[in-house]
């Protein structure tokens, strides 16, 4: 009779893995370390069913999401990390979960993630699950919504946020916290607010809310534009959000009564009341 499988080895709790690795977060690396099992557990479960998936992770430091998402039945976490610090925390948890966890130690900035996925054999798109650093969170989300070729490698993004930021994500036209982020989240997917998780959950404690957001690919885009022309007009546009559009888009080089005569839209609006169809159309009038 064949010996039944090994149980996986108890790994110890996150304070434990920092005390024993004498780790402590670094501020220039954003860093605040989400130590409550049940708190990560539930991030975990937000982002859907897991069983059979790729899940990339960017930023996962002592492990707690990371062990969440193992949990919660990913066939394969890509873990991103930057500290090379956390190297031998990251190896603990892969012996207690054979062959299901990936690590690469480099900027996440800088990595295209679609090379992380080569030869490996994966039936649908992968899930971005991430407490993301403070410092690069906003990068990434626009590195990851401004992908080319779309449709993406991904399906649904499930990240923390800064609440301020998460607000951003989310807002509607007219406003005040409606901008770029509001937009180019919008275009593309489906951005929800899920829950808030307070600073003392977190060592050390930051001196905001931090909040998990889940956005959602939509089948289609809410309008076409080309993404890269699209960050330009939007970015002129609220360059100057207190002016009337015929003045903040200037910064495009062009005939700014011209582009919105043709797109259709009032020269006397401000950017904060435009849709994101409306933006999609100036970068739709600005490529020609």
């Amino acid at each position: 009779m064949s010996e039944p499988p090994a149980l996986p080895p108890s790994l110890p709790s996150l304070g434990e893995t920092i005390a024993t690795h004498g780790l402590s977060a670094k501020k220039s690396l954003g860093q605040n370390f989400l130590l409550d099992l049940n708190l990560t557990r539930k991030i975990a479960r937000s982002a859907g069913p897991l069983e059979g998936r790729t899940v990339i992770e960017i930023g996962p430091g002592p492990g707690g999401l990371t062990r969440a998402l193992l949990d919660q039945g990913a066939s394969r976490v890509i873990a991103v990390e930057r500290d090379d610090r956390i190297k031998p925390i990251l190896e603990e948890i892969g012996l207690a979960y054979p062959g299901r966890l990936e690590t690469h130690f480099a900027d996440a900035l800088d990595v295209h993630e679609p090379s992380l996925l080569e030869d490996l054999e994966i039936e649908e798109p992968v899930v971005i699950i991430a407490n993301l650093p403070y410092n690069i969170a906003t990068a990434l989300l626009v590195k990851w919504l401004t992908f080319a070729p779309w449709p993406p490698f991904f399906d649904s993004l499930t990240l923390m946020f800064q609440r301020e930021v998460a607000e951003r994500i989310t807002a509607s036209p007219s406003s005040k916290a409606y901008g770029r982020l509001s937009i180019l989240s919008q275009w593309r997917t489906d951005p929800k607010i899920l829950f808030d998780i307070p600073a003392r959950a977190f060592t050390p404690p930051p001196k905001v809310t931090s909040t998990v957001v889940r956005l959602d690919l939509r089948k289609e885009p809410k309008a076409e534009a080309d993404a890269d022309i699209l960050q330009r007009v939007v970015a002129a546009a609220f360059s100057q959000r207190r002016k009337m559009l015929r003045q903040s888009l200037k910064a495009l080089g062009v005939d700014t009564l011209a582009l919105l005569e043709q797109a259709g839209i009032d020269p006397t609006a401000r950017a904060e009341t435009l849709s994101v169809e409306d933006f999609c159309e100036l970068a739709r009038t600005l490529k020609g």
